[in-house]
C-alpha cells in the first residue's frame, strides 16, 4: 500500500470536516408518503482536509500525488482520525486537489476532498450497547493504570 510521505507535514485539524455517503434508497409514494430502507451496509466517508507547505514540501506533494498516485486514481494509507484510534485508514483524492494558495511569508495551502474507504466508526454490534461506548474512556484509563503490563 502506498504511504503519505513521513516528510510531509498531516493535514490541519482546524476546518476538517467529514461527511458520510448516505446509504439510503428513497422512495416517494403516491400518498405522499416515503418508504426508505437500506441499499448498502458499508459506504465511504469523505473528508474535508488541508495542508500548509513550503514551497519544497508543496513541490514534493505534487510529485507524490501525479507519481505515486498516478494523479490521485490509487488508494494510500492516509493518516488516522485521532478520535478513533491511530491506525492508519485507506482513501483516495476524490478528484484533484486545490492549490496552492498563498498562506503567508513563504507558505503555500493545499486542500482536497478524501474519499476514507471504510467509514471509522466502532465495530457492528457496538451500537447495542451505546454505554459500553460512552464509559470506554473510563475503563481504558482504569486498566492501564491498575494493569500497565498486562
Amino acid at each position: 500500500m502506498i504511504k503519505y510521505p513521513k516528510g510531509l507535514p498531516r493535514g490541519l485539524q482546524s476546518g476538517r470536516s467529514y461527511q458520510i455517503v448516505s446509504p439510503l434508497e428513497r422512495s416517494q409514494l403516491s400518498s405522499g408518503r416515503a418508504r426508505q430502507r437500506r441499499r448498502f451496509t458499508s459506504v465511504p466517508e469523505m473528508a474535508s482536509i488541508s495542508w500548509i507547505f513550503t514551497p519544497s514540501q508543496g513541490q514534493a506533494f505534487e510529485a507524490w500525488f501525479r507519481d505515486a498516485l498516478i494523479d490521485g486514481s490509487e488508494l494510500f494509507a492516509c493518516e488516522p482520525i485521532p478520535s478513533l484510534g491511530l491506525s492508519d485508514h485507506q482513501c483516495r483524492f476524490n478528484g484533484i486537489y486545490s492549490g496552492p494558495s498563498i498562506a503567508g511569508n513563504n507558505l503555500w495551502s493545499y486542500s482536497a476532498e478524501l474519499e476514507l474507504k471504510f467509514r471509522a466508526v466502532v465495530p457492528a454490534g457496538e451500537g447495542l450497547f451505546p454505554e459500553d461506548i460512552l464509559t470506554s474512556e473510563i475503563f481504558d484509563l482504569t486498566i492501564n493504570r491498575e494493569w500497565p503490563k498486562a
